[in-house]
């Protein structure tokens, strides 16, 4: 038994940084990631591919992402799955918070 484990709340694991995107790595491997982020409200990631199937997991607040052209507003509890090698785009209608859960296709 580890007992060095933890519960922890996603939530509180990262903080708002006025006029920033701030990420915390939770889990980095090579065929995958569990990122933490924080977005400040009008914050943006321009459009992207990666070679990891993703899996966004909104947190708090609220962001708009576009996916192949296609744009999403998700909301606290929402979540999207963004296929691997499609252009992708984030950008914080308000300050919110998301898990981005990445897998090696």
């Amino acid at each position: 038994m580890n007992k060095n484990l933890k519960v922890e709340n996603l939530g509180q694991m990262i903080n708002y940084q006025d006029g920033s995107v701030v990420s915390k790595i939770l889990i980095g491997k090579k065929n995958g990631t569990v990122t933490l982020f924080s977005f400040d409200e009008g914050q943006v990631l321009s459009e992207h591919t990666a070679p990891f199937d993703a899996m966004v997991e909104i947190l708090d607040g609220k962001a708009l992402i576009t996916v192949s052209g296609i744009e999403y507003i998700l909301e606290k509890g929402d979540m999207l799955i963004m296929p691997a090698d499609e252009p992708h785009a984030l950008r914080a209608e308000e300050r919110f918070k998301m898990l981005l859960t990445m897998i090696k296709s």
